[in-house]
């Protein structure tokens, strides 16, 4: 974080299927995306004991993993649903009801891609941006009234207690973002911008207070941000960015120094457009899921940008469709980069995913070995 030229090049891969997971410790592993949220519906339908089994198994996996990749940097959690299955329907599939039962959703598990997808659900009434404000009123009152405690982080307080001497532990506590999944939030962006920026005046004050429990503990590496960018850009415009986002993440920023730690903006995709607010005047300290294939390059970012400190930069997609040679070269040249700058933390910057050949994680991590 200070720009020193390090020992060893800092390792930390921001996500891991389960199956990988599994490949290399030997058994099935309680990590991963949807799968995971899958054995949490498994374990909540099981009863209060296999649940307690699973939330127990999944903070020892995490941790587990991390040392078997040599990680310095720990992911304490994996992806959770807290929700109990109303019903099952065969082997890999939920039903969840809420709002009496008037609502309702199916979710599947693909057990190949580890995926657990919504494939039915009951008919919602459409949304108008009327309805938005209701929604940020709603928010408002609720982040007003709310005082998070120690807690509100029970995976990270555990990953603390058996690593935290020797290892750093992200949390993921300051969301800023625009839902760009949401149609009706990109409309509110030209049609009701005092919306969006109520909202996301929320989330920054959400993740003032959430930073300052997380400091308390010791956690110092703070994870936030959202994706909003695609491999050709931001899914909205520069301006946007500069007038919505940028504000609340100086704020964030500025808390974070405060109390001595650090901001870290999560998205991965082309950044470029925004960059100079971004890295520039945000006052973030660092940028994880940065994206290699998209031009967010290590050398490249760091021969503008020298302060920021870069987390990810080796691809899935390599991983994923590359042959071992190209992903020798691509972690080699990260590392190297890496090493030069004194300023990224080396990892595959997205999810591993399942369906990854092992060869090529196995090539990723006796590469990184190598040239720490």
């Amino acid at each position: 974080m200070e720009g020193r030229v390090p020992d060893k090049v800092p390792i930390h891969h921001v996500s891991v299927s389960s199956r990988i997971a599994s490949e290399i410790l030997g058994r099935e592993a309680y990590v991963g995306g949807g799968i995971n949220q899958w054995r949490e519906a498994l374990a909540l339908w099981n009863g209060p004991d296999a649940h307690a089994e699973f939330v127990e198994r999944t903070r020892a996996d995490a941790i587990a993993i991390a040392l078997a990749m040599e990680q310095d940097l720990v992911r304490p959690d994996y992806w959770r649903d807290s929700r109990k299955p109303s019903s099952r329907i065969d082997e890999h599939t939920f039903r969840y009801e809420w709002d009496g039962g008037r609502q309702w959703e199916i979710r599947r598990l693909d057990p190949a891609t580890e995926l657990y997808n919504r494939i039915d659900f009951s008919p919602s009434p459409e949304l108008e941006l009327e309805d938005l404000e209701a929604q940020v009123e709603k928010a408002e009152s609720r982040v007003r009234g709310y005082n998070p405690t120690e807690s509100d982080f029970p995976d990270a307080a555990f990953a603390m207690n058996k690593v935290g001497q020797t290892h750093e532990i992200r949390v993921s506590c300051l969301g800023t973002a625009i839902p760009v999944d949401d149609p009706l939030w990109m409309e509110a962006i030209i049609l009701r911008p005092d919306l969006v920026g109520r909202m996301l005046d929320v989330q920054a004050e959400e993740s003032i207070k959430y930073a300052k429990v997380a400091a308390g503990m010791g956690l110092t590496m703070l994870f936030g941000g959202g994706d909003f960018a695609t491999d050709s850009g931001p899914m909205y415009s520069p301006k946007a960015f500069h007038e919505f986002v940028l504000p609340r993440l100086k704020r964030i920023s500025e808390f974070c120094r405060s109390i001595g730690a650090h901001h870290f903006f999560g998205s991965d995709g082309n950044v470029w457009p925004v960059a100079d607010d971004l890295y520039g005047s945000s006052g973030i300290s660092g940028h994880y899921e940065a994206d290699r294939r998209a031009g967010m390059g290590i050398a490249r970012v760091h021969g503008k940008y020298p302060h920021i400190t870069l987390i990810g930069n080796i691809t899935s997609h390599t991983l994923h469709t590359g042959t071992t040679a190209q992903v020798e070269a691509e972690t080699r040249e990260c590392m190297e980069e890496g090493r030069r700058t004194g300023k990224a933390i080396i990892g595959c910057s997205n999810i591993i995913i399942s369906e990854t050949p092992m060869r090529n994680v196995r090539a990723m991590m006796e590469t990184m070995s190598r040239y720490r």
